[in-house]
């Protein structure tokens, strides 16, 4: 995996650095969604700290070889970054605890079709977040 983001990095034009090797995977191995910050964190107690502006530096290279996205969760809050998906997968947030899932499913293609068929429009990227309370916290018991 880093041996492929050298590929890619290196297929683009772009240099094989450390930082952006180091970003790639804290966000690899992340359980869930990061900020710059959290990421910047993660890298600050290793051998070699990586700083706060090459952690964006790093992420603005990756997210344009699209290997990374960003998403705003919350309003207001500050990009939380994780590996890039297909569009397919949307984000839920729990507006209560914080939580993200992702969910798949044809609502995205839904949206493609009724973009392309109804309006001539072919959209290139289709972000969608759902905001709302999981049954964590609506108190409701897991039935799956």
């Amino acid at each position: 995996m880093p041996t492929d983001v050298a590929a890619r990095l290196r297929a683009q034009g772009y240099r094989v650095t450390e930082p952006r090797l180091r970003v790639y995977e804290v966000l690899r191995t992340a359980d869930g969604h990061l900020t710059a910050d959290e990421i910047a964190d993660a890298l600050a107690h290793g051998a070699e700290p990586t700083t706060l502006s090459s952690v964006y530096r790093a992420l603005a290279v990756l997210d344009e070889l699209e290997l990374v996205r960003s998403s705003r969760l919350t309003d207001g809050d500050a990009s939380h970054w994780e590996l890039a998906h297909p569009d397919e997968h949307f984000h839920v947030v729990c507006t209560s605890c914080g939580d993200v899932d992702h969910h798949r499913g044809s609502l995205v293609s839904v949206i493609e079709d009724h973009l392309r068929d109804g309006h001539r429009f072919e959209p290139e990227e289709i972000t969608v977040l759902v905001r709302g309370t999981c049954a964590r916290c609506r108190g409701v018991a897991d039935s799956a």
